[in-house]
């Protein structure tokens, strides 16, 4: 019997296993779907579909630059036992030099690893954020990787047009301090903004503030929620007084990525 695509997906949705192991079990049981999902407990793979819903709150995150082009992979987990274990930290690393070698689909090659790994080590895994960028004429690509017992836990890639790479990594840090969202207030989507003036300007008249004064009010704690979340607006970690715009000086970051594992 001819196993389709729509038989091994109905399989995975009932048993929570890999794509490989469901086409396995169909395959060993003519097509059959019960016998299947029988045929995967047998062997314990089904046990995949509890730990699929266990929630990954661990990781590791993993830099690779190579050139002109850098990659970032999370690879994400239940505990910080799993994640900093060598298997784990070896596979993320694989995977972020398969990413910047070859590009952001590379990661589906290693869907039979991550399978394999989620029936050895018993916990819900699975490849979180990827990102490639890659600098282009008259730009520069630097990363900055923070690790925690033997795992990346913080991981930035930055790409500045017109500047020098010294000035890519003095920002590329204090990403990872600040951990800014967006990279200027374009990027921020209208609806969260409108959302934010709506909340502020409650809180404001729950304060009982004068109303020829409310505008200005607003106006200053929206732009302070402003600087929270946007790179260009935010105090220079080791100069508050003057903004990552400033510091640019001209230059322009082209593209900023960022994962940190639990944030």
């Amino acid at each position: 019997m001819a196993i389709t695509a729509k038989d091994v997906q109905t399989l995975r949705q009932a048993t929570g296993v890999g794509i490989l192991d469901a086409k396995k079990a169909l395959e060993a049981n003519d097509g059959d779907q019960e016998a299947a999902t029988k045929w995967l407990r047998v062997q314990g793979l089904a046990t995949a579909a509890k730990r699929a819903g266990r929630e990954a709150g661990e990781g590791a995150v993993a830099v690779v630059r190579d050139g002109n082009a850098a990659a970032m992979v999370e690879l994400r987990c239940e505990t910080d036992f799993v994640a900093k274990s060598e298997e784990f930290v070896t596979l993320v690393d694989e995977i972020a030099a398969r990413v910047c070698a070859e590009g952001e689909d590379a990661v589906r090659s290693f869907q039979e690893n991550i399978e394999k790994m989620l029936t050895t080590l018993k916990e819900n895994i699975s490849i979180g954020k990827v990102y490639r960028l890659e600098a282009g004429e008259g730009e520069v690509i630097d990363t900055y990787w923070h690790p925690q017992a033997g795992r990346g836990v913080n991981g930035v890639i930055i790409v500045v047009k017109g500047g020098t790479l010294e000035l890519a990594h003095e920002i590329a840090l204090h990403i990872a301090f600040n951990k800014p969202q967006y990279l200027s207030r374009e990027d921020v989507p209208q609806a969260d903004i409108d959302a934010e003036r709506k909340t502020i300007e409650e809180i404001t008249r729950n304060e009982g503030k004068p109303e020829a004064a409310m505008p200005k009010i607003i106006e200053g704690r929206l732009n302070g929620w402003f600087k929270d979340r946007v790179l260009l607006e935010q105090g220079y970690v080791q100069d508050e007084k003057q903004s990552i715009a400033q510091l640019l000086k001209g230059a322009t970051i082209t593209a900023f990525a960022q994962v940190v594992i639990g944030g």
